[in-house]
């Protein structure tokens, strides 16, 4: 008998060699219909394969995310398996699961596939997975895996092959279909009932230009039709909420080839939003004990190689400015915490001076590819709301908990209601990518755990994700669409103190180490607003919307009144321009809409008369008829709702 650990804590007895699937079955019918995958002491695990030792063992269904990963990475399978019906001697590679779906790298040789062809091959994987075909993992002996491949003249799948240990070497087989696998499968084939070829795209082999360009087909797949369904429908509301589509829309941002890939350009409307989002957090940064600082765009290269990002970034990043003097080199910056290092570093502190908290608004520049720019979440100039805090070990936890007060601030008054929090630590088997003693590693890794215990927080522990410097705390926001994306860092750093040889004099009368906290509520202003734009498909929240209010004249006889209600509404501090365009008031309302102002005023013989206004909301329609003074009210009272000062009791 083998005792299996469950993951409430429960311990139950099997024979020797049950199967996950054995277990599933020993708990509930439900579950061992729908159960997919496993893992076993940590290791992903097939549902058939057998048990042989005490372990602790998980199961998972498709609504888990490594269930998710088992079914798209098996469906890959069965796509390599129809593209190869249809194209009997193309090359397969690699087909792993990817965030939405999965891909397989293809080389069809001197046949092409397209969009035409998409269907086609829907339809023929379904066919094949209706045949409810096994995964069956077997092992294989290095001999025999590249004789398979030589004879099939795979050059890929013998590169892939000749990498690899014998003993170690798997083949998954399914119908009359095999692959070079390590494993982590549905049980059949007859599970997937849903699929979509998404599209087509060229990959080099091995992410190397140098070798084959390769056909890479992704696509998606489903247990249930209707969530094949459901999916192409918020496919559908994403490309409504397409950032780069609603920036242009709005009038927020552009990009210019002369100027270069990757530099947005800030219109006037993007960079007054922009400067509000700054002001807002500068508001908040002022109550928390926050000093603004300013540093500039580039810095000599030995300061980067002194706090380690010359070593992570130079390589991959701006090439060094050189000057006329010789043997001098300059970078642009890739982050600004060297810098914000060097302004602690301009005089001596004692313990009663800490801690010093030193924000900026800062820009910095990496040079990403081409290929993966995207709009403005992967740029190559981008801000930070950067900021670093200088404390005492003694005072790291309080400090720690403050910043996560701040970043619960940030995200309530911009709508962000839903999220999880990341302790991102090393990764234990991989500990070369790190700096800094293992000693310091623990000690920040434990003191950003006991934080997020101790402030209540939903978090998750993901091993392998810190920084190069230290661990940190990541929060990861759902979008209005389900949409996970990263925003906000904390993060504890014991080395860059120690690289930059920072100090304080102590109670003690001794030199000592201060520790430093990283932090980004925004993460970059780029990234944030892009997130906001798509999660608020342009509708923003009314304190932080280009336009609060447009008014809309009826004729131009009511200009003098017209200019006497914005007069009144900018007097009270709010947002609004005039529509004065000789166009009918119905085109007015519909350009106000579409442009998402989120207030129309109307003022016409009827309005002017009683000093009014008649009020439209967009998406909503006709409020009625307001004084100014009620209006003005009515607009301040919708601001309170999401905007309220830092540190009230709203938001502690």
């Amino acid at each position: 008998m083998i005792k299996i650990t469950l993951p409430d804590g429960s311990v139950k007895e099997f024979e020797m060699n049950s199967t996950p699937m054995d277990v599933a079955k020993s708990i509930s019918e439900g579950l061992t219909r729908n159960v997919i995958s496993a893992s076993f002491n940590g290791t992903t695990v097939e549902t058939s394969t057998p048990l042989t030792t005490d372990g602790s063992l998980v199961l998972y269904t498709f609504n888990d995310t490594a269930g998710k990963k088992a079914f798209w990475h098996s469906s890959a399978h069965v796509l390599a398996q129809a593209i190869q019906d249809f194209y009997p001697n193309v090359k397969l590679t690699i087909g792993p699961a990817i965030e939405n779906g999965f891909y397989y790298d293809v080389d069809f040789g001197d046949e092409t596939i397209s969009e035409k062809d998409f269907d086609k091959i829907e339809k023929k994987f379904l066919e094949r997975a209706r045949e409810k075909a096994e995964f069956k993992l077997r092992s294989i002996s290095k001999a025999d895996a590249l004789a398979y491949y030589k004879a099939q003249d795979n050059e890929y799948k013998v590169e892939l092959i000749e990498g690899l240990e014998d003993g170690d070497i798997t083949f998954c087989d399914h119908s009359d279909f095999t692959d070079l696998c390590r494993g982590g499968h549905i049980p059949n084939t007859g599970i997937i009932k849903a699929v979509k070829i998404m599209n087509v795209a060229g990959a080099y082999w091995r992410g190397d230009e140098k070798n084959n360009q390769l056909t890479r087909v992704y696509g998606i797949s489903f247990p249930k039709q209707k969530e094949l369904k459901q999916y192409l429908e918020l496919l559908e509301e994403a490309k409504k909420r397409d950032h780069r589509k609603l920036g242009k829309e709005l009038e927020l941002f552009t990009f210019s080839q002369k100027v270069g890939q990757g530099l947005p350009l800030w219109l006037p409307k993007g960079a007054a939003l922009r400067g509000r989002l700054e002001d807002f957090l500068k508001a908040a940064q002022k109550k928390a004990g926050y000093e603004m600082v300013m540093t500039p765009h580039i810095g000599q290269k030995e300061l980067y190689v002194t706090s380690g990002h010359y070593a992570k970034y130079g390589e991959d990043s701006f090439q060094p400015i050189t000057t006329p003097k010789a043997d001098e080199e300059f970078l642009l910056k890739p982050m600004n915490c060297p810098h914000h290092c060097e302004v602690y570093n301009h005089k001596p502190y004692s313990y009663k001076d800490l801690p010093k908290r030193f924000a900026e608004f800062g820009t910095v520049y990496r040079y990403e590819q081409s290929g993966e720019l995207h709009g403005l979440t992967r740029v190559r100039g981008f801000t930070q709301d950067d900021a670093h805090i200088f404390c005492t070990p003694e005072q790291l936890d309080e400090e720690f908990k403050d910043v996560i007060d701040l970043v619960l601030y940030v995200f309530g008054s911009l709508g962000f209601e839903d999220f999880t929090a990341q302790v991102s630590i090393r990764d234990m088997d991989n500990l070369d990518k790190y700096i800094g003693s293992v000693e310091n590693w623990e000690k920040a890794e434990q003191a950003i755990i006991n934080a997020a215990k101790d402030k209540g927080l939903d978090y998750v522990i993901e091993e392998g994700e810190a920084a190069f410097y230290g661990p940190k705390l990541d929060f990861m926001v759902k979008d209005a669409l389900g949409r996970k994306w990263q925003l906000g860092t904390i993060q504890v750093d014991y080395n860059l103190p120690e690289r930059f040889d920072l100090q304080y004099k102590g109670a003690d009368n001794q030199l000592h180490r201060p520790v430093m906290i990283h932090r980004a509520p925004f993460g970059s202003m780029e990234r944030f607003i892009a997130v906001l734009l798509e999660h608020t498909g342009g509708n923003f929240p009314l304190w932080l919307t280009p336009e609060q209010v447009i008014v809309l004249p009826i004729s131009e006889k009511y200009q003098k009144y017209t200019e006497k209600v914005l007069t009144l509404l900018e007097n009270s501090e709010i947002r609004a321009l005039v529509d004065n365009r000789n166009e009918k008031t119905g085109r007015k309302i519909r350009d106000a809409e579409v442009s998402k102002i989120p207030f129309m005023v109307i003022v016409g013989e009827q309005e002017e008369e009683d000093g009014t206004v008649s009020v439209r909301k967009h998406g909503e329609g006709d409020l009625g008829t307001f004084t100014i003074e009620e209006f003005v009210s009515l607009i301040q009272k919708e601001v309170s709702k999401t905007l309220v000062p830092f540190g009230s009791k709203k938001n502690r």
